[in-house]
């Protein structure tokens, strides 16, 4: 059974990073020191197990240009599974609860293979590729229609 619940312990904090670790520093080789920052404190995390194993992270923050989701991760040999989905709706739902969170814009950095999840979100790509930790990325903004 897959949960994705808002992080409430320190425990659940570290499963997290173990998570991002294994998916940003061991498999797609990013820094360490570039995969966590002076945010992770200001941050609201997200953790998804399937069947109690934690195999998912996410995160959200308010920014100067409005809100930021961020270090989508899924473990490689959970991918597909339908992981990705329930983070993106926790993580928007988890900010449309917050009524001071109205009207701001929510954006991010979708790695080139996740832009069709954001999509189904109704996500846009702004501006051109770029790269970021040595990954191409596409910033993309939340539409409403």
């Amino acid at each position: 059974m897959l949960q994705v619940e808002k992080v409430s312990t320190e425990e659940e904090l570290s499963e997290v990073f173990s998570v991002r670790k294994q998916v940003f520093v061991l498999e797609q080789n990013v820094a360490p020191e570039n995969e966590s920052d002076e945010f992770e404190d200001t941050s609201h995390h997200f953790l998804a197990k399937l069947d109690q194993k934690p195999v998912g992270a996410a995160r959200w923050r308010v920014t100067t240009k409005g809100i930021k989701l961020e270090r989508f991760a899924v473990l490689k040999e959970e991918r597909g599974k339908g992981i990705g989905t329930s983070l993106v709706r926790a993580v928007l739902n988890d900010i449309d609860s917050d009524p001071e969170n109205a009207g701001k814009t929510k954006y991010l950095h979708a790695q080139l293979p996740a832009v069709p999840l954001y999509y189904k979100f109704n996500f846009i790509k702004v501006g051109n590729i770029f790269e970021e930790c040595n990954i191409l990325h596409y910033q993309m903004e939340l539409v409403h229609k």
